[in-house]
């Protein structure tokens, strides 16, 4: 059964910020429904919505169920979304952004307590961290990509 909309960013929400608290996952939420909606770069060309932005491969681990050929139990379909996840995901779907991010395209966990300069390459630029996740904005090149 294919998950609607709704579900399928909830659980995506879940499992990729799920323990950052209601900032940190209305941040991802952002990013996400950021590429769905931007209408230039990479993720201008490639998506017709949030299923293509999602699914579009290398993106989201969470949306593998195997990584570097070995089963990832973090992944979508073992996520059970609380209501929490579900009124983020219509709160982003709605059109709501958190203001720090509102023009971030990236984000990531660098496991360590330093986020990079530039994400990635050099087409996107630090804005904040929350959470574990660093946040990116795209730069003027991230347009020629």
């Amino acid at each position: 059964m294919a998950f609607s909309d709704v579900e399928l960013l909830a659980r995506t929400i879940l499992c990729e910020a799920g323990g950052e608290g209601d900032t940190g996952m209305k941040a991802v939420a952002t990013v996400i429904m950021n590429r769905a909606t931007v209408g230039y770069g990479e993720y201008g060309r490639v998506n017709n919505g949030l299923r293509d932005v999602l699914y579009q491969p290398g993106q989201f681990d969470c949306l593998r169920e195997t990584i570097g050929g070995r089963y990832n139990p973090q992944n979508i379909y073992n996520m059970r979304p609380e209501q929490i996840h579900y009124d983020i995901a219509n709160w982003a779907i709605a059109g709501n952004k958190i203001g720090t991010v509102a023009f971030s395209l990236w984000y990531y966990n660098p496991f360590s307590p330093n986020c990079r300069p530039n994400f990635p390459s050099d087409v996107g630029f630090f804005v904040i961290r929350i959470g574990n996740h660093c946040f990116y904005n795209p730069t003027e090149a991230y347009a020629q990509t």
